[in-house]
């Protein structure tokens, strides 16, 4: 059986590294916060050219602390895709916004146009758009600069969603570095995953990452003392220590999954009817996932790659405007988010990860030529 993603092997690679990580943190005694968190808070804001580092307890969180932190709450929208992980929009919800949705491009990330006409059409009883969070799906690069200069014309605070888009970057810029801040995934399976939940956020305001600081440990400026309303969201050091190993192999790591990525394009090249994934001029994706447009035999080809032993995962089944918790009740572009739809029924992502080893891959190009004849 070959995964579609394979944390533990992740671990298996590094496990004497992150093992006596794992010992330090244990014998040294401080188990929240500490120096721990704050050594990978300051290694993971020179990794990505950031002058600071906030970590917290998840994605999720990093994305409600930094909308909270820019001062985004109830009576604001925050514009972003409904083609993500449902926590992109959930966060939104959790700061005390309106999410508004707008469609997606051919790289599966957030189309300017789309973005352009919805805030062209603005509905005029709405709450008043303050934010737009454009996701780094799959490892690939949205459309910054057409998105940056929309949001600037606005006067929209830009916040980017870099869940799955760690050292992805574009027209040599990283991603992350576009926008007032951005939010991080260190979910176990991401491509700097910790052994457990984890969550960063990155930005350049000496003022925001204070106030961040404080948000994430109940509003202390001084402990025990709440200067303003926050929540309990801190990354504990043995996930701290972790993610410092693995940060130190995130390069590597990053090339293989590019390596990979380019071997399933060229041993899948040619197949009638199979999209392969669409990178964006000057994108350099770091392939989180990587992911083929099946159209309607999406369905017959994960089932006979499963009859192989090939393991596929679908992200995502459901576009979050359809979903039974948000249907109904958030705003949509002008037009309805047809390529959102489309792409729920015809996406799969194949296994990737940077320990698949080149015959494995082959093993998969050959079961995905099998099954589509």
């Amino acid at each position: 059986m070959i995964p579609q993603t394979n944390p533990k092997a992740a671990y298996l690679a590094q496990r004497d590294a992150i093992d006596a990580a794992i010992r330090r943190v244990l014998e040294n005694g401080w188990y929240i916060q500490g120096e721990e968190v704050a050594a990978f808070e300051r290694e993971f804001a020179v990794y990505t050219g950031s002058k600071h580092g906030i970590a917290v307890a998840s994605g999720t969180d990093a994305l409600i602390l930094a909308l909270r932190g820019m001062g985004i709450g109830p009576g604001d929208a925050v514009i972003t895709v409904s083609h993500t992980a449902v926590a992109t929009v959930a966060a939104i919800e959790l700061a005390g916004a309106t999410p508004a949705l707008v469609d997606i491009d051919a790289c599966w990330t957030m189309a300017p146009a789309a973005l352009e006409a919805m805030l062209k059409d603005w509905p005029q009883q709405a709450p008043k758009p303050k934010a737009v969070i454009p996701v780094h799906l799959y490892g690939q690069p949205a459309a910054m600069p057409e998105i940056a200069a929309i949001a600037e014309r606005h006067g929209l605070i830009l916040l980017e969603d870099n869940a799955q888009a760690h050292g992805a970057s574009l027209n040599g810029r990283m991603v992350g570095r576009w926008g007032k801040a951005a939010a991080y995934s260190l979910y176990p399976t991401k491509n700097l995953g910790a052994i457990g939940d984890g969550g960063i956020i990155t930005t350049d305001d000496d003022s925001l990452a204070e106030t961040l600081r404080a948000l994430r440990e109940y509003g202390w400026r001084e402990r025990y003392i709440s200067a303003i309303p926050g929540m309990n969201s801190r990354l504990d050091p043995l996930q701290a220590a972790i993610l410092r190993v693995k940060l130190g192999n995130l390069p590597a790591d990053t090339a293989r999954r590019q390596a990979i990525a380019a071997r399933y394009s060229a041993g899948l090249a040619g197949l009638a009817g199979l999209s392969l994934p669409t990178v964006r001029p000057g994108a350099a994706p770091v392939y989180h996932l990587y992911v083929v447009d099946a159209g309607t035999r999406r369905d017959a080809l994960q089932a006979g790659l499963k009859d192989r032993g090939i393991g596929t995962l679908v992200h995502y089944p459901v576009p979050v405007h359809l979903q039974a918790a948000y249907r109904g009740r958030i705003l949509l572009g002008p037009g309805g988010l047809p390529r959102t739809e489309l792409a729920a029924k015809s996406v799969l992502s194949l296994p990737l990860y940077p320990q698949l080893g080149d015959a494995e891959v082959d093993t998969v190009i050959d079961a995905v030529r099998q099954v589509w004849g």
